[in-house]
């Protein structure tokens, strides 16, 4: 019978190593792999410090409008370079908050700046890059030359004459683009300078033309309203109004263009670069309004109406509040509430070392583990738009969670000890108890991360941090509990030498009597 039982107990301990050794794998080369990567947790506002603006839309946005509005923002946010800045709505406001910035000012002067539009002057048209790789290409940073003589879109270059027999109400040269500008890189958004001259691109979908433009001569405020409709071939155009200051400049502006190309940069991209009155054939006067045609799809002269009315944003964004949070207060707060976990944590490790001996070990090895797996996960998770940034909310769900898989090991150890006390072996006790003991940790687990859950979807702000980071602690304890605890505490109590110690032993933590192999084996015949 001994030989019989052997055989089963040797390949239930394989499995068990196995189990035990895949869990260290796994979580020393997660943990070296992010260190060695130098990554580290995407901290939120209140620990690296940073800068946090709630904006008020004026009217009543629809949600499409707000999606939109936070698309825009989030690309003017990542354009600062800074990691971890995040847009979210939080009700009908929309929140931005930047971590770790130095000067919070520029940054608040960037992100909540009105879009930049500005009216130009087509100076050419020009070819697309060639690559930076490519000889030919010009360095970073060169100023751009002018337009050849035969690319510059001049009045007299377009040849521009009003003709009813045309479909267009006009005839015009062909200018093509000056091949000497393929060479230079597309202007970035953040040197669109209004003073300066620039190349940039134009809407994406309009193929790969790009445009030489002059130094800005009217900007967006002179726009008052606008609004993207159909005229009467069916054609997208947009309509607009101009401000009693901005009528009487726009006029000026079009008449220095006239039977020219004014083009319009919104943020360092030309939505549209019409002619001025190629029908007719002497300048009049706006009086104020104006149409924008062309090749325009819906979408796209209702992009164009919402930029030229709002700027970039589909709605005009108030400032509500503006906080800033300095780096060392940050760092403080960080400090004090990692400070507050760890002496919790050291006190709990040395009671459940002094209260279950051996198995107090377990409890130390497996919180060290799962440590070090969740710095893996939340670091990696931190270069992702995944997880929401780790805040104090999330400290406090970490620290909630160490409570919530200590008391995993309490279960599971409280249970051994009522198997203990029915007269059974550390043996037996530990490869029965399990079984009682997973249900319970189960059902704790499963209360746990469905509150964690809800509040994740029903909160906003730090709270989500919270719930996201509680979640992700007890998902973490479950995996552990089975694949870490299991394994290791019954490898312990099926081992004589850390079983029958005489002050530190297995049998000493559950009040249990020491028991031969052979006793052992009996009990298990008799089971």
């Amino acid at each position: 019978m001994a030989a019989t039982l052997a055989a089963p107990s040797r390949k239930s301990n394989r499995s068990l190593w196995v189990s035990l050794i895949a869990v260290l794998v796994i979580t020393v080369g997660a943990f070296s792999a992010t260190m060695a990567a130098k990554w580290s947790p995407k901290l939120g506002l209140d620990l690296a410090g940073g800068l946090s603006v709630v904006y008020r839309p004026q009217g009543n946005p629809s949600q499409a409008d707000l999606k939109q509005t936070v698309v825009i923002l989030t690309n003017r946010v990542d354009a600062l370079g800074v990691s971890g800045a995040q847009v979210q709505t939080q009700g009908t406001d929309i929140v931005v908050t930047v971590p770790g910035v130095k000067n919070a000012r520029s940054v608040l002067a960037t992100v909540g700046q009105t879009a930049q539009l500005l009216f130009r002057p087509a100076l050419c048209y020009a070819p697309p890059f060639v690559g930076s790789k490519s000889k030919k290409a010009a360095p970073a940073g060169t100023t751009l030359p002018q337009c050849g003589s035969a690319y510059a879109l001049s009045a007299a270059n377009l040849a521009i004459t009003p003709s009813s027999a045309s479909v267009s109400g006009y005839n015009a040269n062909n200018v093509g683009p000056d091949p000497s500008l393929a060479a230079y890189r597309s202007t970035a958004s953040y040197s669109d300078d209004k003073a300066s001259t620039v190349l940039l691109p134009g809407l994406t979908g309009s193929g790969s033309v790009r445009y030489l433009l002059g130094p800005a001569q009217l900007t967006g405020q002179a726009v008052k309203t606008a609004q993207a409709s159909q005229d009467q071939t069916g054609a997208w155009v947009v309509n607009y109004t101009l401000t009693s200051t901005g009528s009487a400049e726009w006029d000026k502006v079009a008449q220095q263009n006239f039977h020219q190309i004014i083009a319009i940069d919104l943020d360092g991209q030309v939505v549209s670069a019409p002619l001025i009155q190629p029908g007719q054939s002497t300048f009049s006067s706006f009086s104020g309004t104006g149409q924008i045609s062309g090749s325009l799809t819906q979408s796209q002269a209702q992009d164009l109406a919402r930029a030229l009315q709002f700027g970039a944003l589909p709605v005009r964004l108030v400032p509500l509040t503006t906080q800033t949070v300095s780096p060392t207060l940050g760092h403080s707060s960080l400090v004090a509430g990692l400070g507050a976990g760890l002496v919790g944590l050291i006190l709990v490790l040395i009671y459940t070392i002094i209260y279950y001996r051996a198995l107090g070990l377990v409890v130390v090895a497996g919180l060290g583990l799962t440590s070090m797996l969740l710095w893996a996960i939340v670091s990696a998770l931190g270069h992702t738009t995944i997880a929401p940034s780790f805040t104090l909310a999330g400290v406090t769900g970490l620290i909630v969670s160490i409570g919530i898989t200590v008391d995993s090991y309490i279960v599971y150890f409280e249970r051994l000890k009522d198997e203990a006390r029915t007269g059974r072996s550390v043996r037996t006790s530990v490869d029965r108890g399990f079984h009682s003991a997973w249900r319970t940790v189960l059902a704790a687990d499963f209360v746990s991360l469905l509150a964690a859950v809800i509040l994740y979807f029903v909160a906003i702000g730090a709270v989500r941090g919270f719930a996201f980071f509680l979640g992700l602690s007890t998902i973490l304890d479950i995996v552990m509990t089975y694949y870490f605890t299991r394994p290791a505490v019954i490898l312990l109590g099926r081992s004589d030498r850390a079983s029958g110690a005489r002050r530190f032993g297995v049998a000493r933590g559950l009040n249990a009597g020491k028991q031969t192999e052979n006793e052992a084996e009996q009990e298990l015949q008799d089971a």
